[in-house]
């Protein structure tokens, strides 16, 4: 007989929270990372923690918007209980309107948003003051919304492991196999094996590369221009990113393309352009084929489970996604949105 109530397969984002949801939910839990914890696309630079736009809503813009507007708390226990700060803030987003056109269509989802957003977060289109901190916008005004967070990855993990770590899960690194109920948030890697075990191709993994400032603006909001996403730490650095790469040869190495990213960035923001580039990062993130994460059971696999294909939105999805699967491993509640589904996958 296991000695543990799950184990979870894998230390990135999705399955250090999970772990910490079924723990801090009285489960025991052991956690087992085949490298390092964060070893993955989950030990980045972003962390821009950023809403779908409120219209055309849908299960994934919904399961989303649950998960950014649960945060806040999730992210504070964490920290308390492990006292390791994830770098959170709740910091919003400004975004240049680059036309007439666009500045009609972000008008028009003020109201939109007040209602999906259930009045607990605004969508504000402002007037550009030319100040340091604000992209150039063609037409004078920016969106401003209130909803957008951040977090520093590596921080974040850290804190998990340190509440993880408190709550007195049993965290083992390399090769080890699972006993009992078994949750597999292996990332990228994971996603190639679920190709082959389902004889479908379910996932794929789409490069990144991100970069890193000595620019401290960590209680300024957060910044999307020219399909950049500008992110203040806590720690006083500034990160920037990031690539999306389907063709790659080396999966952790950066090149010509995250110079550019740093040209547009300073392009972007003429206040970055002194600023000390202080790291480089790459990786690969999981992208199931839905687009969204894939959750559920393990088809044709009894007391097996998968969380996976967290792309560029699973921290700002961890918090959802653990509950999600807590609720269903723990208490065999199945609240997983259609689309959601790993069998979902199978049928595109």
């Amino acid at each position: 007989m296991a000695s543990h109530d799950l184990t979870v397969m894998g230390g990135g984002i999705f399955g250090l929270s999970c772990a910490w949801e079924a723990a801090r939910r009285g489960a025991r839990v052991r956690l087992i990372e085949r490298h390092a914890i964060g070893a993955g696309s989950s030990g980045g630079l972003v962390g821009a923690l950023a809403p779908h736009v409120p219209e055309n809503w849908n299960p994934k813009k919904q399961f989303q918007l649950e998960s950014l507007l649960m945060a806040p708390d999730w992210w504070a226990e964490i920290a308390a209980t492990g006292g390791t700060d994830p770098g959170y803030l709740r910091s919003g987003r400004l975004q240049p309107i680059p036309d007439d056109r666009a500045l009609q269509n972000a008008r028009a989802r003020i109201i939109e948003a007040r209602t999906l957003w259930q009045g607990r977060a605004d969508w504000r289109v402002i007037p550009a003051t030319g100040g340091a901190w604000e992209p150039h916008s063609p037409t004078g005004w920016l969106i401003h919304d209130t909803l957008t967070a951040r977090l520093h990855p590596r921080q974040a993990a850290a804190a998990l492991t340190a509440a993880l770590n408190a709550k007195g899960v049993r965290i083992d690194i390399g090769d080890h196999s699972p006993q009992g109920p078994t949750l597999w948030a292996t990332g990228y890697t994971g996603l190639l094996d679920l190709n082959t075990a389902l004889d479908h191709p379910v996932g794929a993994g789409v490069k990144g590369q991100a970069l890193l400032l000595q620019h401290d603006a960590r209680d300024l909001p957060q910044l999307f221009a020219d399909a950049l996403h500008i992110v203040p730490h806590a720690d006083g650095t500034t990160a920037i990113g990031s690539t999306s790469e389907n063709d790659w040869s080396d999966p952790t190495a950066t090149d010509a393309q995250l110079d550019d990213i740093l040209t547009r960035a300073r392009a972007a923001l003429p206040v970055l352009g002194a600023a000390k580039l202080i790291d480089r990062w790459a990786g690969i993130r999981p992208r199931a084929r839905s687009r969204a994460p894939m959750l559920g059971a393990w088809p044709g696999r009894p007391g097996h489970f998968i969380a996976n294909g967290g792309f560029k939105i699973g921290f700002g999805m961890a918090p959802k996604v653990a509950t999600t699967m807590a609720d269903l491993i723990l208490n065999g509640q199945d609240t997983i949105p259609k689309g959601f589904r790993v069998e979902d996958n199978l049928r595109l």
